[in-house]
């Protein structure tokens, strides 16, 4: 093929139909200038930068400190997100798109970012602090108010332990002691505290248990709901007082508490002291509150104003790490006053970039222009096919399947065509073809809206991106349908049917009158009498809706051999294509021994299958005709198609028929004869497709090997004379030493010596792809025939089974079990028939385009061209956040 990318080259076949042209080109541009050209490029999106120090860790690079100082300034903004979403503030995001700060703004930007998170954490230190301190206050508020209840009650004598507990004769002299004389708990010790509601049962089991029912426990529960004030989550508590005596159960009833998390709170001993402690406990809560809410202001002032640049300032701070990141890729020269790149770019664009280096080498200042120069190279490079919003769901799905080997034919503006024509044939119904059609459209004329939205739906978002795929598919549903005369399983005769009844009125009311059951043959139309020998001007005449014994037969027939001619035909434009490719890279050998063997091999057998089609259905109709010498008597002795092609495989030789007293050849029926010596022509067809084979295994091979043992020869040969010519001379003279070519587009090598083991196994695997794939495709694209046949009866019996039975009532109930019936219907055929059916339907034609088209012209060995592209990055770091 020669070189991938040579100076002066110039663009060839513009637009879709192959990958641009790429070159490799070498950059050089100056320290100064070389934050600001990046810039520049990165806002273009045309260059892939090569990483020219791939084996020099990441730490180790030039600019790693200021990648560093751009990650943390992302922590920081990050942070403040989070806090900014804690309080549900919205943020405003505009879609402004700024330009990449200069570097001395980075010292700016860090300085406010350090400034709003030293900021942010001390006020939410102080907020915690404060919310802590008020939790506490609270909580201790509740305990003096509680154990003053309990103090009054046993002052009255009303202080009596729970139900079931303490109940040995110490616990009862415990609690007899204390509810006697005027100071009852003057002689016991006592801890007063909260602890969650739910851990209360297990801490007064354990409180007995340890202490073998020597305290005296109180509880009551907490009205209200407080905050932990350790997480902030709001529980629900209980206030408890524990009467002990002596030092001892002290300590235990203290470790107890700590066990289960409970908070404990001083409590003076006398009610006046309680008193004033829970007046100033409650003057302090009051002080807190309003302290609180000046912190809390202060906070939400601080995060609304972050709230208005937070965006744009991760937009600008993505934009600086991703241009350090890129400028890590970059060489420097010996002077350290230069830095050199490599990139991939479009030859088409080269006057855009050296445009956009001249405005970032002018914005930075700097006297030395940069340089772009392009190289020679052998490498591959990367594909790049340029899209639109219409264009890039064909491209998705063509790319899905692999992308295309650098300038190779691009299957993509052709599955624009066929892939919704080939689903619109399974999916063929008009009504059902305007719900998809409708839906689309909607999502096409409020894109903007839409994307503005972003909905977050994974399911809403692979409808939205396809919403143009899903248009074309609605359109040549409603078309298919059109031809197939089907709408939501019902015909129209919109052109007035060729068919009309044949069966006397008379006939029909005597049957009727009696009562009888008349035979099938009995109610059939006769083509001679009921067929005005007109077609139905565009699609299937809809009688056919109307026959129950033979409307399958008829619509089986007709798709199945509908299914074979788009099949084949498909098959042979992607070999055709293959052509294109071989004679783009100047193959020689594969159009000679590969794409000319093929054409003759599908020639031979497939396009000759599809010509007896088009002929059955061209040349034999109801009544009798005469062609090609033969004179047939009607449909009922058109040549089976079967038959003949078992018999063209296996060289049967057939009765040509019999010699009418005209001298008229007149065939039997059923015996596959078309014309006089079709037995030696298809035999012919047959030998010549079999000897295809052998040439497409062998003979490129053999080529092959030729042409390396000729350039063998010739280099010794040269070796020799070379080093006749230096004996002569009394000299060493050394052979030069060979520029190796790159590998030629199919020819199954690259540098170096021929391998032919290899080489015959590339050419046998695609020797027997393509012979056993011309059945086995074909016959693949039967699914054509078989889903039509499913969708058409699944709506049917939707009809049948749920809509018709609305018809069946009259008066209010009519109307009634119509408008229910209705929805019924319109929803099992949104979901079932359009959802899943189309989804069915969508798969299969994916499959026929990846494997029984695309496998004949397409290798997908190709690499994407990732761009160093601003627009990109922030896209997918949007997308990544949107999935967290």
């Amino acid at each position: 093929m020669g070189d991938y990318v040579t100076p002066g080259e110039e663009p060839q076949e513009p637009g879709i139909y192959r990958s641009e042209q790429m070159c490799l080109a070498q950059l050089y541009l100056q320290s100064d200038a070389s934050y600001q050209c990046v810039a520049e490029l990165g806002e273009l999106g045309l260059v892939q930068f090569r990483d020219l120090n791939p084996d020099v860790s990441s730490f180790q690079r030039k600019y790693v400190n200021e990648v560093r100082r751009c990650d943390e300034m992302e922590r920081k903004l990050r942070f403040l997100e989070r806090e900014i979403k804690k309080d549900q503030i919205p943020m405003l995001d505009t879609g402004e798109n700024p330009d990449a700060p200069l570097p001395r703004e980075m010292i700016d930007l860090e300085a406010t970012f350090e400034k709003l998170e030293n900021e942010l954490r001390e006020v939410n230190k102080n907020e915690e602090t404060l919310k802590k301190n008020f939790s506490e206050l609270t909580e201790l508020k509740h305990i003096l108010r509680k154990t003053q209840t309990f103090f009054e009650e046993a002052g009255t004598g009303e202080m009596l332990p729970p139900a079931g507990a303490m109940e040995s004769e110490e616990g009862l002299e415990l609690t007899q002691h204390a509810v006697a004389g005027s100071a009852p708990f003057a002689n016991f010790g006592f801890v007063a505290g909260v602890i969650q509601r739910e851990r209360l049962p297990a801490f007064e089991r354990l409180l007995w248990r340890a202490c073998r029912g020597n305290v005296f426990l109180r509880t009551s529960e907490i009205d209200d709901v407080l905050n932990d004030t350790v997480t902030g989550d709001p529980v629900n508590k209980c206030v408890f007082i524990i009467f002990f005596q002596g030092d001892q159960l002290k300590t235990k009833v203290k470790k107890i508490c700590e066990g289960f998390r409970a908070t404990l709170y001083p409590c003076p001993d006398t009610p006046q002291e309680r008193r004033e402690m829970s007046i100033g406990v409650m003057t302090r809560i009051e002080d807190l509150k309003t302290v609180l809410g000046q912190t809390q202001d202060h906070r939400h002032r601080v995060l609304v104003a972050a709230s208005k640049n937070v965006r744009m300032w991760l937009t600008k701070v993505r934009k600086i790490k991703s241009i350090y990141h890129t400028l890590n890729f970059f060489n420097i020269d010996v002077t350290q006053k230069c830095l050199i790149a490599e990139v991939w770019c479009p030859i088409a664009e080269l006057d855009r970039i050296k445009m956009a280096l001249k405005r970032g080498t002018d914005e930075s200042g700097s006297q030395v222009p940069s340089i772009l120069n392009r190289m020679e190279t052998h490498e591959a490079p990367p594909t790049y096919n340029k899209t639109n919003k219409f264009t890039k769901g064909f491209q998705n799905i063509v790319d899905a399947y692999g992308i295309a080997t650098y300038r190779e034919i691009n299957p993509s503006p052709y599955t624009m065509i066929s892939f919704p024509f080939l689903f619109a044939v399974m999916f063929g119904d008009m009504g059902h073809g305007v719900i998809m059609f409708l839906a689309a459209l909607f999502f096409i004329l409020k894109e903007k809206q839409l994307e503005a939205a972003r909905i977050k739906d994974e399911i809403f978002q692979t409808f939205f991106g396809g919403r143009y795929v899903i248009f074309l598919m609605g359109v040549f549903s409603i078309y298919t349908g059109f031809m197939y005369n089907d709408i939501f399983s019902k015909s129209v005769n919109a052109f007035g049917s060729s068919w009309t009844n044949s069966i006397r009125h008379e006939y029909i009311d005597d049957v009727l009158e009696k009562g009888e059951k008349a035979s099938e043959a009995q109610w059939m139309l006769v083509p001679e009498l009921a067929y005005d020998g007109n077609p139905y001007p565009i699609g299937v005449d809809p009688v056919w809706n109307l026959a129950e014994g033979n409307k399958l037969s008829f619509l089986n027939s007709m798709k199945m051999k509908m299914s074979v001619l788009f099949g084949i035909a498909q098959m042979t434009f992607g070999v055709l294509l293959s052509y294109k490719n071989f004679t783009y890279f100047k193959s020689d050998l594969d159009v000679k021994y590969m794409f000319i063997p093929q054409m003759i091999f599908l020639s031979s057998i497939f396009i000759y299958l599809c010509i007896q089609i088009l002929a059955k259905w061209l040349f034999f109709g109801s009544a009798p005709g005469s062609v090609l010498g033969y004179t047939y008597p009607g449909t009922n002795c058109a040549p089976s198609l079967l038959i003949g092609l078992i018999n063209m495989f296996m060289m049967k030789s057939r009765n040509a028929g019999f010699v009418d007293e005209e001298g008229n050849i007149v065939p039997q029926c059923w015996l596959s004869t078309w014309y006089p010596g079709q037995s030696f022509f298809e035999t012919i067809f047959v030998l010549v497709a079999i000897a295809c084979v052998p040439v497409m295994l062998f003979a490129k091979p053999y080529y092959l090997w030729k042409e390396e043992k000729e350039r063998r020869e010739g280099g010794h040969r040269q070796l020799s004379v070379r080093a006749d010519i230096a004996q002569d001379d009394a000299e060493v003279v050394h052979a030069p030493e060979q520029t190796p070519k790159p590998a030629g587009h199919g020819h199954g090598h690259g540098d170096g010596p021929l391998e032919m083991g290899d080489v015959m196994v590339y050419q046998a695997i695609h020797t027997i792809e393509f012979v056993l794939g011309c059945v086995s495709h074909t016959a693949s694209y039967l699914r054509l025939w078989a889903l039509s046949l499913a969708h058409a009866q699944l709506s049917d019996v939707l009809w049948t089974m749920v809509f018709r039975n609305a018809f069946v009532l009259d008066g209010y109930a009519g109307a009634v079990a119509t408008y229910i019936l209705f929805f019924i219907f319109g929803s099992l055929s949104v979901f079932i028939l359009v959802l899943m059916e189309g989804l069915s339907a969508f798969l299969h034609a994916l499959r026929l385009h990846w494997v029984e088209f695309q496998s004949k012209f397409y290798g997908g060995l190709g690499y994407e061209f990732a761009p160093f592209s601003f627009e990109r990055i922030l896209a997918e770091e949007r997308e990544a956040e949107e999935n967290l």
